[in-house]
Parts: C-alpha cells; structure tokens; sequence
C-alpha cells in the first residue's frame, strides 16, 4: 500500500462470511456450556432456557434435556414390580401398532425385538396403572414416537412417556372434548372471521386438529419439526402453549381457507395435514407468533381451565362451565379490575355495561361504558348511534392513556340468565361483525359486587369502593344484587353496606402516594391507616416506630379457610433445581434455611431466597440431595402482610395479594418456620421498602 492511502473497510459480501461463522462460533460455544452443565449434574431447566434461549437442542443432549424439562431425572422404575404379563383384552391392536411404529424406524434389525418390547410394555403398563382402555385413534403411538428416537431405557421411556400424558395432554381429548370448545373460543378471540367461517361448514376444532393435540404434533410433522417444537415446548413449560401453536398453524392458513371452495370433507382433509408443511426454518417464527397472540389473551383463558392439565387440585376450584355453549371467551372480573391497573403491555379492557339504564344509573363500574341491551329491538337506530359513539370513546380512551381504555372489549352484564337475553344478542351482534377480542364478564355486575363484597370482608377502607360509580344521585349498595335486594332498594343497614358511602376523602383524592398506600396495606388491611394501636390489639404494633410491614399477632389471627398456595401444588409439576447453584446466584441477597409449614402441622425442610424483587421457597427433595422444588415465586411488591405468633416468634407466616391505591386481595398465605426470624423478616422488609421505593420514582 502506497504511503498516505487508507485502508478500505471489507465490503458487506466478505462482511457476510464473517458473520456467519461468528454465529457457527456462537453455535458452538452455546452447546458446550450445556453440555458441561449438563455433565456437571443438578443442572434444572432455568440453567437449561437461559443457555440454550428457545434454540433447537444438540441431537446428542436432547434426551438429558427433555428428562429434565419433564421432570423424571432421577425417578425411579416404575415397571421394576410388574410382572410384565402383556394379556390385556386389547393386546393384539397394541402389538399390531407397536410393530408399525417400529417398522417406520431405521433400527437395526437385531435391536427391533428389544425395542418393541420396551413400547408394547410401556403402553400395557399405563393401561393397566391407570385402568384404561388402549384404542388406537388415542395417538399413544405417535406421541411415543420422539422420544423412542432418543433411545432411552424402558423406565425412562416410560416415565416421560407417563409426564408428558400428565402435564401436556389435556383430559378429554378426544371428538368433542372440552379442550376443543376451548380452542374455539381462542379462535373466535383472535380472528372472528375465520372461526365463523369454520363455524358456518360446521368444521368444528376436534375434526381437524385432534391429532394436533392428542400427538403435539408428532402425527403429521416429520421427525426433525417435532423434535424442534418439543425443544421449545418443553422449554416452555406451559401446556397452554400449545393451544397458541395450533392457533397460528390456522391464521396461517387463513387465506388458503377463506378461499377454499372445496367440499367439507377435502377442507378438514387440507387443516388436518397443514402441520407437514412446516419445516425447521419455520419454527423460530412460529413459537414468536405464538408467544405474541399468547400475550393478547386474558389470563382467565388459563386461569379457569387449570382442570384440563395434570392432577392439580387447582383444578377442583374450576367449574364445569359447558364452554360447548359458552358464546364467547369468559373474562373474571377480578382480572378486569386488576388489568387496566397495570402499567405497560398487556391485555386491558374496555368495558361495556349492558344492563338496563336504571339498573347502570343505581350503580356500576366506575369505567364501564354504557350501552342498553334494551334498544336494540326497542330502537334500532338509537341502537347504531350508540355503537358507533362506543367505539370512538373506546378509541379516545385507548390515545389518551385512561384508566378506561382498552383495545379488548369485555361486556357485562346483570349476572342472572333470564336479564341477560338482550346483552347476548348484542354480543352476537358485535361478533357477527367480526370484532376482535370480544369477551363476557364471568358472571356479570352481580359477580363484581359480590368480588368487591369479599375483598372488603375486613375493612371498606382498603380503597375498592371506588370502583362503583351512580348516576342516580344515590349511592350504589353492593348487596344490592348479592343480598337479592332490587337494583333502588336500601340495604337498611344488612349484609355488607355501600362501599361508596365507606369511601373518605382521602381514598378519593388521585394524588395520594402510591407508596405509601402500599405500607398502609401492609401495616393493616382491615383498619384505617391512622389507628391507634393499644396494648390488647390482635392486629399488631408497628415496628420500632416505623411503617412496619410485618405485625405481631396472637394465634387468634390465622384464619383456618385462607387460600394456602402451598396445598394446591403437585410435585409432578414442579421444577426441579440445584439449591447452591441458586443460593450462588449474583441477584440472589438472602438465604434463609427454614422449615416449610403446612396447615396439617407437617414440614418440610425448604430455603428461602430472597432477590431485589422477589422471593423464592426452594423445597429439599429428599430423595435426591442437593436439589429441591420451587414450591413458589413471590413478587415482594406482593407482601401485604408478614405476622408471626407471640407463643412461637420463628413460626412466620407471609400473606400475598394484590395491592394499589384502590385495595387489597390476599392471594395466598404460606407459613416457615425460621431460625433468627426477626433477622430474617427485617432483611425482607427492607427489600420490600426497596421496591416500594423504586415504584414511587
């Protein structure tokens, strides 16, 4: 190069090179810290997600993973006692698919016999286990198929074939289960016009994507794209995930589809097979579509279907709510008071009150829009106006950022089936229309007055009388629906008074600290945040004279019937972790080692870890040293009370809920048992006023 030239940068085609096997370095390096956390042992699926960041895995480490991501490492023989008799009634279909499967490999010839004894054994044993009868349209076979890839021993094939059964195969999976109504009302949530264009050939969900379901796509997709949408599903560890793949398998479809002028029978035919066409560059844009449309759907769509999924006895609470009938998706009203509080993305609704317009005017959501059910027979084009003026307030709301405003549009009713007529029509108005995210309030205005009723057991000052709003020129009672009395009547002084009659000036004043709200809720949720404390008071003294946010309370002061988060989990369900690996975490603060007490007095030796913004009960399995259960993650920012017995000072029990300017709702109570509590509490609390202390700025 002559003096005084410069060099020239490469240009973008030598760049391109470069980049490429900088991403192949990357590559590699990536599969090399897995595997060495993988050879290390005690490595938990978090280690595995944040190395491994929704990749498709190492063929090689693939089966270590998936063990861990189901959550049957270290399980024992579950076949070791049986005494491996194959004569069930249906044996020979069993024997007739397992040999069809096998044939479909390529194993060596002299290994065929082995394996077929190892999958005819694993699918008589879980019929026998669980006293069910093996038909082949179940799909057994198809979902047995990824993981006899992975060339397991037969109780490891069996024990991921029997968790994948448990916690990602819905119960009634079969034509016209509950899972399919379910799917449809997501459909109908997502894209109206394609469901009511399904809806209209009668081409229900179960028709078309049973085998989607019953074989997480193992029926149609080649080897390889099941592998990879495993690798993400089992990452995912959320069952409803698959519900948002499916989903986005049909909106990509959905031209295809709308266009088809095929018979019924070639459609079905033609969705049914639609999964082959995906191919290994496909997934990575199918799980983010999935992951976006998953972030646009209520909570409640998970929330009350727990049931469908494994042996939570969460799933005793849902109830049998006939989703066959259902006409669109059901929103809690607990969601809905709690959604348009928060603050950034998220699902917040517009809500549209259709009651009659005196029953609104006695009393009603303070940001619910109005529009009478009534008119749309009584006066149609009254009717029309009112509509449009509806969408352009929800418009507004939505650009003005009020507390109102939401693109999802949830109508509530009164709550009682003979009322609502009127309301369901103009829900089939809107959704004939095609309008997206459209749902009901789950149980209408008499479920919301009966939720603010228990909210507000302990005390109206926790702030959610503010919700209910009259236009009437008195106040809205919230017995009024729960007591039976009529929407005017006067309470006369029974059952649980008007929350807005209990509202003080105070509570109605916007510019009241956020934080310190918070401490007033922590401090005390069934008193007014400037009461005298006595020397007989049950409900706690402060702290050394500051905001306290735990209390010292006499035995008096548990409640037997409050929500005990701990007896809802199932250990099959849990996540399995290292204890040092996450005591040696850098944004772990505090470690408390204690005993996990549950209601019946049994406990549990557990850790209790603390972080900047939350806290972590790692319970010890027993049986496998060194590691443990997360038996629950708590947001700090979620403590609302912390009390400990004035008899036994190390027996600490936390309550969670939601807490803000308006109220309180306890969520969960958990109970420890902690050497050095008052170390230990002090530690939280000031973490906790860290956080308060970062959402006031």
């Amino acid at each position: 190069m002559a003096e005084g030239e410069e060099a020239l940068p490469p240009s973008s085609s030598c760049m391109e090179p470069l980049k490429q096997s900088e991403e192949v370095i990357r590559e590699i390096v990536k599969e090399k810290d897995l595997a060495d956390a993988l050879e290390e042992g005690g490595c938990d699926l978090e280690t595995v997600r944040n190395i491994i960041q929704g990749r498709q895995l190492p063929a090689d480490l693939r089966a270590k993973v998936w063990k861990i991501a189901l959550n049957v490492v270290g399980k024992g023989d579950s076949l070791a006692s049986w005494d491996g008799s194959l004569d069930l009634p249906e044996q020979s279909i069993i024997h007739k698919d397992c040999q069809e499967l096998i044939d479909q490999l390529s194993v060596p010839e002299e290994e065929k016999s082995v394996l077929l004894l190892d999958i005819e054994s694993v699918i008589t044993f879980y019929c026998k286990s669980r006293n069910v009868k093996y038909s082949s349209c179940l799909g057994w076979i198809h979902l047995l198929k990824p993981l006899v890839h992975l060339r397991l021993p037969r109780s490891d094939l069996y024990n991921c074939f029997y968790a994948i059964m448990n916690k990602f195969i819905p119960r009634d999976c079969f034509m016209k289960g509950r899972p399919f109504h379910l799917f449809r009302l997501l459909l109908q949530y997502h894209e109206p016009e394609l469901c009511s264009f399904l809806d209209t050939k009668k081409m229900t969900p179960d028709s078309y994507a049973l085998n989607w379901l019953g074989s997480l796509f193992s029926y149609y997709c080649s080897a390889e794209v099941t592998q990879a949408i495993w690798d993400g599903y089992l990452q995912q560890a959320d069952p409803f995930f698959i519900y948002f793949l499916m989903l986005i398998i049909l909106v990509n479809a959905k031209d295809v589809i709308l266009a088809q002028e095929s018979d019924k029978e070639e459609m079905i035919k033609f969705l049914e097979t639609s999964p082959a066409n995906l191919d290994l560059e496909d997934i990575e844009d199918l799980f983010s579509l999935a992951q976006y449309y998953c972030s646009k759907t209520p909570a409640s769509f998970r929330k009350d279907n727990h049931s469908l999924f494994g042996s939570s006895l969460l799933g005793l609470k849902d109830d049998d709510t006939d989703l066959s009938q259902a006409l669109c998706l059901a929103v809690s009203v607990s969601e809905i008071l709690q959604a348009n509080q928060q603050q950034g993305e998220g699902v917040r609704f517009f809500v549209v009150d259709c009651r009659p317009a005196e029953q609104y005017n006695a009393g009603h959501l303070s940001t619910a829009f109005h529009l009478d059910s009534d008119l749309m027979l009584q006066n149609p084009s009254e009717f029309a106006q009112s509509v449009k003026s509806l969408l352009e307030a929800q418009k507004q709301s939505i650009e003005s950022g009020s507390i109102a405003g939401g693109e999802h549009l949830c109508f509530m009713g009164s709550g009682r089936e003979e009322e609502d007529m009127y309301m369901n029509m103009v829900l089939a108005h809107f959704l004939q229309k095609n309008k997206e995210y459209v749902s009901i309030a789950k149980g209408g205005f008499m479920a919301l007055q009966q939720h603010l009723a228990d909210i507000n057991v302990e005390g109206p000052e926790n702030g959610y009388g503010h919700w209910i709003a009259s236009t009437s020129g008195s106040r809205s009672s919230i017995n009024s629906s729960v007591d039976g009395d009529s929407p005017n009547g006067s309470s006369d002084g029974k059952g649980v008074k008007s929350l807005v009659n209990k509202m003080t000036v105070a509570l109605k004043t916007k510019s009241v600290n956020v934080k310190e709200k918070v401490i007033s809720f922590i401090e005390n949720t069934s008193t007014p945040v400037d009461r005298h404390v006595s020397s007989s008071d049950r409900v706690g003294k402060p702290y050394r004279g500051v905001k306290p946010v735990f209390s010292i309370g006499d035995e008096e002061e548990y409640d037997t019937d409050e929500i005990d988060s701990s007896s809802m989990s199932d250990d099959d369900r849990k996540e399995v972790v290292n204890i040092q690996t996450w005591i040696n975490k850098p944004d772990v603060k505090y470690n408390f080692p204690c005993n996990e007490v549950k209601e019946n007095g049994h406990m549990f030796p557990s850790h209790l870890l603390v972080t900047a913004t939350h806290m972590y009960c790692l319970r010890e399995i027993p049986s496998r040293k060194g590691l443990a259960y997360i038996q629950s993650r708590q947001a700090l920012n979620s403590v609302v009370k912390i009390t400990s017995k004035k008899k036994h000072p190390e027996l600490i029990t936390f309550k969670y809920g939601n807490s803000n300017t308006s109220g309180i709702e306890i969520l969960a109570v958990e109970r420890y048992l902690i050497p050095n509590a008052g170390d230990a509490t002090k530690a939280i609390k000031q973490q906790i006023m860290k956080v308060l202390d970062a959402l006031e700025s």
